[in-house]
């Protein structure tokens, strides 16, 4: 969507919070012990005591309020009764709906304990898209997000995984302007406008380059071993610096 007044700015920003919160609070209780499914019930009641929804039960009856992906699953993982154990890489991803307002994000972060390794790609993956994002303003070629997705990896000497997306949000979950590439893409003409909101989610791998989906229809898998982190923002393109609509 395109802002186009103070409600779409005030719609954006208090659903944009909420989804910070809602991973603040996931995180905060991620221990080991802990099942996906009692993490996905703490963001579920988060949302609810805000008043939102979940979007991708609402857009799409995803079995969960919340995507939990753990180690070489990266992405739309179902919360289920899998117990987080010592070590393991988490994703939390969650996007939700509140007054016709939609905002979407997501964090990876490691359990004690700590192996260097994990805790640097999760570091490294969220600078890379404050990289990204600081970047981003009216006028500059929409492009320009996978390429700079692509020169960051490669200097951190991870992989791009290529087949996860940025994308349009707003109005509905997934919206124009669609597919944002991660890596570069000379044919893409499309030009950042101020007003637009879309999501910046890096996806980076110590592995391939590519998920896989498996049996259950949701769950993105990383094949042939190593691990993905990835962090998302929903921001708002202005004519200077955007606005990072899911902080807390």
């Amino acid at each position: 969507m395109t802002i186009s007044g103070q409600r779409d700015l005030d719609g954006i920003k208090e659903i944009g919070k909420i989804v910070a919160l809602t991973i603040q609070e996931m995180k905060r209780h991620t221990r080991v012990g802990i099942t996906t499914k009692e993490l996905d019930e703490i963001g579920a009641a988060s949302l609810e005591r805000f008043g939102a929804v979940s979007a991708p039960k609402k857009v799409y009856n995803f079995p969960g309020h919340t995507c939990i992906s753990v180690n070489n699953d990266v992405s739309h993982g179902i919360p289920n009764n899998r117990k987080i154990k010592p070590g393991d890489l988490v994703n939390i991803d969650v996007s939700a709906e509140l007054g016709g307002y939609y905002a979407d994000a997501g964090q990876s972060f490691q359990v004690p304990p700590y192996d260097t390794s994990l805790v640097r790609l999760c570091e490294y993956t969220h600078n890379t898209m404050m990289k990204v994002i600081s970047s981003l303003k009216h006028g500059v070629k929409l492009n320009e997000i996978g390429r700079m997705i692509q020169l960051y990896s490669a200097v951190g000497g991870y992989n791009v995984i290529q087949n996860l997306c940025s994308h349009g949000v707003g109005k509905s979950l997934h919206e124009a302007p669609t597919e944002i590439l991660p890596i570069f893409n000379k044919h893409d003409k499309r030009v950042l406008k101020e007003g637009l909101v879309i999501t910046v989610e890096p996806f980076l791998s110590t592995g391939a380059g590519y998920v896989v989906e498996q049996p259950d229809g949701w769950t993105l898998r990383l094949p042939g071993g190593g691990f993905v982190a990835q962090h998302e923002h929903t921001i708002i393109i202005t004519k200077d610096q955007p606005i990072v609509v899911t902080v807390a």
